[in-house]
């Protein structure tokens, strides 16, 4: 029997690289989004290698939609081991113009879903001898401060706060909750930004390591939070940065 991970935003950039990562690891793999010809592409790429994975087309921040996806996946597979809330939205805009409409926009997917998958989730994982292991991604822009993009950066910093508290009430039932940090990840969300070589060059000289990250790179660690190998770590927040989040950035840098 397939241990089963269940994905947010699984049709392109992080989500589809963590849902090929763990199809790989012989994972039934079931991913969920808006854009069904996305999440079609990501299931084929994983059955051309032999992997195993289905899509559901649901937005992440309509409750009932979501909460339904989940519930036909446990009723399919009898259980779920893993879920990755991957799934994100953001206003771009001044503080001053953000209307209350834009801010809330921000906390819709981000932290509104990651409540109602894992509020689903722990109630299956919490009834499994097994338990289960659900992984939370965060940003950058929840750590540190970032101009224009005030909604986005709040909602990922509470991500950060929810998931320890979902850690501290899920360990006695083996339910590991943790969450990943990436900061600048070469994904459709970022194109626009990276494909001016200027501005790509002026983030690199940002991170110690020179070179934005891979959604590759992210899926790795991703994985390795679910995966038996972490069975002893919860409530962790896992910079995945280049070591961007270790360093303080002065005149001297520019």
């Amino acid at each position: 029997m397939s241990n089963v991970a269940f994905i947010t935003g699984g049709g392109s950039g992080i989500g589809a690289a963590t849902a090929i990562k763990f199809a790989t690891k012989g994972y039934q793999v079931v991913i969920c989004g808006r854009t069904e010809a996305s999440l079609q592409n990501v299931v084929t790429q994983i059955q051309a290698q032999g992997g195993q994975a289905q899509y559901c087309v649901a937005d992440v921040s309509n409750e009932e939609a979501l909460t339904q996806a989940l519930q036909d996946t446990i009723a399919q597979f009898g259980h779920l081991d893993v879920l990755v809330n991957n799934a994100m939205a953001f206003t771009y805009g001044a503080l001053s113009d953000t209307t209350t409409i834009d801010w809330h926009s921000n906390f819709a997917t981000t932290l509104d879903g990651t409540f109602w998958a894992t509020r689903c989730a722990m109630k299956q994982m919490q009834s499994q001898e097994t338990g289960g292991a659900i992984v939370n991604v965060s940003s950058i822009c929840g750590e540190l401060g970032t101009a224009y993009m005030a909604g986005y950066s709040a909602s990922k910093a509470a991500l950060v706060g929810f998931s320890k508290a979902a850690a501290a009430e899920g360990a006695a039932q083996n339910v590991r909750v943790n969450v990943v940090t990436p900061a600048v990840v070469e994904t459709p969300a970022t194109a626009m930004m990276l494909e001016d070589e200027a501005t790509k060059r002026n983030t690199e000289k940002l991170i110690p390591m020179q070179r934005v990250g891979q959604p590759d790179e992210i899926a790795e660690a991703i994985y390795f939070l679910a995966s038996p190998a972490a069975s002893y770590i919860t409530g962790v927040n896992l910079p995945v940065d280049g070591g961007r989040l270790a360093v303080l950035t002065t005149a001297l840098d520019a």
